[in-house]
């Protein structure tokens, strides 16, 4: 499922190329033992007029929008942060790519409080198919309710992409995969369906797509370009909280996010979605989805930031 990283040549780290092996930090870096540090997820496709990341602007804001939120100042601009991300790529001579920025709390005070430790930023890029197996991309997965629920919106900050939220989903991908299913499925504190253990969740029923609102969830990129190219496509979409019985009997259900993509879901909890395969809206959303990150839907063209342009 998860099959070990593909090294490249170079990791950016605080404005200079390192080697990858040579990427190291101080075992006594605050934000190892705390759970410090803001992350994104993003994807640089081979698109058909070249290399392009896909929405690097929205990536890199909401890169800072978590660090403002854990109180961390960034030692770079966006825009610099930005070019860094594409130097990267160009440096390591890779043509479609999982890009990692890492901002994180450095070595200097031990201890809950970080008190003056500098934070640090890094950019590494690897090559990465399908989160979720292109086997799950094209007949879609099984997943399993987790018995970890998705984190209170006040016991911590569910809107920053922080590295110490994702000890709650590791627990859930680990039971799931455990008991023979490919994902889980977290409900929030209130019992209603959140989101999966890196992914956000959408169902198809009587021909109105839901999904969760931002109350208690990661605002993903990738569902809110799902959002809108449904509605280009005249789908109706609500945020709208749902039970898990309601995802029981939907008539399609899919996961969204940079790394998964667009995952349809055909099972869950050992009951059949629909048909119990993937379903059309699905499959439209999909197709439309890989149209815009290749380059083929002009109308979303601002969407790509080519890695050689001007260049």
């Amino acid at each position: 499922m998860s099959p070990m990283l593909q090294a490249t040549e170079k990791i950016w780290m605080n404005g200079a190329f390192v080697k990858w092996d040579d990427a190291r930090v101080h075992v006594l870096t605050h934000s190892l033992h705390y759970g410090t540090g803001v992350f994104e997820g993003i994807r640089c496709y081979k698109a058909d007029a070249g290399s392009a990341v896909f929405r690097l602007s929205e990536h890199v804001n909401r890169l800072f929008e978590s660090a403002h939120i854990l109180q961390m100042e960034m030692p770079f601009a966006r825009k610099a942060v930005s070019e860094a991300i594409l130097e990267t790529i160009r440096v390591n001579k890779i043509e479609a790519c999982y890009i990692r920025p890492l901002a994180y709390i450095s070595y200097g005070a031990m201890g809950i409080f970080p008190k003056e430790n500098p934070v640090h930023l890094s950019i590494a890029v690897w090559p990465w198919g399908s989160y979720l197996g292109e086997e799950g991309l094209k007949n879609g997965i099984r997943v399993k309710i987790s018995s970890f629920s998705r984190p209170h919106v006040n016991s911590t900050m569910v809107r920053s992409k922080t590295t110490a939220n994702y000890a709650n989903s590791l627990l859930a991908k680990r039971e799931a995969l455990k008991n023979g299913y490919d994902e889980a499925m977290l409900l929030d504190g209130d019992g209603y369906v959140a989101e999966g253990s890196g992914e956000n969740v959408f169902i198809v029923r009587k021909g109105v797509i839901k999904t969760p609102p931002l109350t208690s969830i990661l605002e993903g990129i990738t569902r809110e370009t799902v959002m809108q190219l449904a509605a280009e496509r005249g789908l109706r979409v609500v945020e709208e909280r749902f039970t898990r019985d309601e995802l029981y009997i939907a008539d399609e259900a899919f996961f969204t996010g940079t790394a998964a993509e667009i995952t349809p879901i055909r099972e869950v909890d050992d009951r059949k979605i629909g048909a119990g395969k993937p379903g059309p809206v699905t499959m439209q959303l999909q197709g439309a989805f890989f149209d815009s990150v290749h380059g083929r839907d002009k109308r979303h063209a601002d969407w790509l930031t080519f890695i050689n342009a001007g260049k």
